[in-house]
């Protein structure tokens, strides 16, 4: 059986938000091009600064096993031993440049991280798994892909349908089975000197 493991929240969250994990049991069950369009749809409509919209993706699926196995052959071994089960990998990537004027964009990385988030939440409400991979042979994928000066390969995504724990190397099995775990709140939300909690997350009032 899909293991479930939603957040335990400090106060109350979006249901999608909660319920996103990075899971690395997938099925071998094939993801319909509706929901791989729709999830590829919300990352489109993410917000950007000055709508520059400077990401890309890299799909790869099953049913296309040439640049299936050449974007799973960037992973490092501990990913590709079990991301290669996924139906679908997904390649991001930033423009670091403006389209305008060419000048750095300082916000691409950022810009991309929405486009993600929307992403990865859609997928979530569709019933698909997502785990997000920073570990592939970037260079590799330059040039496999013939990526253009200009466009940054930052992740590579594992999607597919959930599958069970038992599935997975044994290696794994410990880590998906394990309890989500996040920093408190006081740690990263600060008011005034750097370090210091915001009395917004310090207090539990209303």
């Amino acid at each position: 059986m899909a293991i479930e493991k939603p957040a335990t929240t400090e106060t109350p969250i979006h249901e999608l938000i909660g319920k996103r994990w990075s899971s690395r049991a997938f099925s071998d069950q094939t993801v319909e091009a509706s929901k791989i369009r729709s999830v590829l749809e919300a990352a489109r409509w993410a917000p950007s600064s000055r709508n520059e919209q400077p990401w890309a993706f890299v799909i790869a699926t099953r049913d296309d096993p040439e640049n299936f196995d050449v974007l799973a052959g960037t992973l490092v071994e501990s990913n590709r031993a079990w991301a290669h089960k996924a139906p679908v990998l997904i390649m991001t990537l930033a423009h670091t440049t403006l389209e305008r004027d060419g000048s750095p964009n300082r916000l691409g990385l950022h810009d991309l991280g929405l486009a993600t988030s929307n992403l990865v939440t859609q997928a979530t409400s569709v019933g698909l798994a997502t785990h997000q991979m920073g570990a592939f042979d970037v260079e590799a994928a330059r040039k496999l892909f013939h990526i253009p000066a200009g466009w940054e390969p930052i992740s590579v995504i594992a999607m597919g349908y959930p599958g069970e724990a038992e599935a997975l190397p044994e290696a794994y099995r410990e880590r998906e089975l394990a309890p989500r775990r996040r920093k408190p709140l006081e740690e990263f939300v600060f008011t005034g000197d750097w370090g210091n909690p915001a009395p917004i997350v310090t207090s539990k009032g209303k």
